[in-house]
């Protein structure tokens, strides 16, 4: 008997079909996927991109607005009332077509605008610790929608912001050009320091500074190179780690805050400007209570354009190298081995002035400071010294001594020439390190540049430097 076998080939074919239909349609799903994938990926990142580009739109737009308040707050034409008017700045390039902008609310072409309707006084939004000023406190929101594209969205951005005017006298040192600190003797800076410029602190002796340090340019630990005196330089300490490239602090003057306008305010008016001028507001000589001018024959005080410049009578006699008046001193001279010059000075005693503001009497200076009581009901506090003298082997400048107490209302001393103070200024509390200010006055010396003296300074030994 014979057995044959048979092969059933029909059956492993369908089996071999089935498996490469079941292995296509698994392709056909992956592919599928990874398209799917792939599309939803495409749309995902259009739709970021258009998103992102809205909200940089929506951002141009806020700092139209922004950049529009700032330039009248800095040109000190910013007024609340003028909100409807900003709002309407919106950006206007070739990009800003493809954009619909509103305020939010539907109102189209338009930016939303809130400010305080009045400046309130508040710690400021710095980077430094303590600073204060008068702000309006202000909200810009933009609102942008892309056009002609497949998604309907919008994007908006908000930012608040101050404009704010920061009190001068809360700073210790400010200065609008470069800053140079190098103190003979051990000194120790307890307020704020600022600097529109570089700021140079090398120093041969320890100098420290426990609050806020900063410059608009750099900060170095080396004297100015432009200093001639040269020497060692000891490293400040900073309690605070000072804080260079800052923002630069714009002087409220004029309507052009450039190094050059800020000094002119320390200067004298040219003939025929108008007190009453942008300028002419901002001048020291227009602003100061009393005018003292010194010539190389003589020496006169006025009142200020708050009296009409009237002449004020001396208290004493104009004899043997006295001035005519018991607070000012024109013949006392040192040597200043920075500048490697002799100097002619005119001297300002502080403790005689205050004396000079009581005496009574013709020639005595409460008829004065009576007068300006009655004018603008506070006593004598500002004093523009014009030393005239030129001599191009000495150096013109201002001293003021004897100051470590003020006058009532306190003292501003001004000059366009460098300005030294000897001793104690403002500092009825004289304990080293104290930041105990409670007995002090309202104060500021104004000047070409600042030295500061020590009270054992002695006119004699300065030229000890020459030996």
């Amino acid at each position: 008997m014979k057995t044959k076998v048979v092969h059933n080939h029909k059956s492993q074919e369908g089996y071999a079909l089935l498996l490469v239909m079941v292995l296509a349609g698994a392709s056909i799903l992956i592919y599928s996927g990874a398209a799917n994938w792939a599309s939803t990926g495409t749309v995902l990142n259009d739709r970021n991109n258009t998103y992102n580009r809205a909200t940089a739109a929506a951002e141009a737009a806020t700092e139209v607005v922004l950049g529009y308040m700032s330039r009248d707050f800095f040109n000190q034409s910013y007024s609340p009332a003028n909100l409807t008017h900003y709002g309407s700045r919106i950006p206007t390039t070739g990009w800003a077509s493809e954009y619909r902008f509103t305020d939010g609310a539907g109102t189209l072409n338009t930016t939303w605008v809130t400010s305080s309707s009045g400046m309130v006084m508040t710690n400021l939004d710095s980077q430094f610790e303590g600073l204060y000023g008068l702000a309006y406190i202000c909200t810009v929101r933009g609102n942008a929608k892309p056009l002609g594209t497949r998604y309907d969205m919008a994007a908006a951005v908000q930012q608040g912001f101050q404009l704010a005017c920061i009190p001068i006298f809360q700073f210790a040192i400010f200065y609008t050009l470069d800053l140079e600190i190098n103190p003979g003797a051990p000194m120790k800076v307890t307020g704020k320091v600022h600097s529109n410029g570089n700021l140079y602190s090398g120093p041969p002796s320890s100098l420290e500074f426990s609050q806020s340090v900063d410059a608009a340019g750099r900060i170095y630990t080396n004297r100015a190179p432009y200093d001639p005196t040269g020497g060692s330089a000891t490293t400040p300490v900073y309690r605070i780690a000072p804080v260079p490239y800052a923002s630069s602090l714009t002087l409220p003057i004029s309507t052009n805050n450039s190094p050059a306008v800020v000094q002119e305010i320390t200067e004298l008016p040219p003939f025929g400007e108008d007190p009453d001028s942008p300028m002419g507001q901002a001048r020291y000589y227009n602003n100061c209570d009393l005018i003292v001018t010194t010539t190389a024959t003589n020496v006169t005080v006025q009142t200020g354009e708050w009296d009409n410049f009237t002449p004020v009578p001396r208290d004493q006699v104009a004899t043997n190298g006295r001035s005519g008046y018991s607070f000012i001193q024109t013949t006392n001279t040192f040597y200043d081995a920075r500048e490697q010059k002799w100097t002619q000075v005119t001297d300002i005693n502080v403790t005689a002035l205050t004396n000079w503001m009581r005496a009574s009497g013709t020639n005595g200076g409460a008829s004065v400071n009576n007068r300006k009581i009655s004018a603008k009901n506070k006593q004598l506090n500002s004093v523009y010294v014009d030393d005239r003298r030129a001599n191009s082997t000495k150096l013109t400048a201002v001293r003021v001594s004897n100051g470590r107490y003020l006058p009532p209302d306190g003292l501003t001393l001004a000059t366009q020439r460098p300005l030294y103070v000897q001793g104690h200024f403002n500092a009825p509390i004289t304990t080293v390190g104290s930041t105990n200010t409670s007995t002090t006055k309202p104060a500021s010396l104004v000047g070409d540049a600042i030295t500061v003296l020590s009270g054992n300074w002695s006119d004699a030994n300065s030229s000890q430097a020459l030996a």
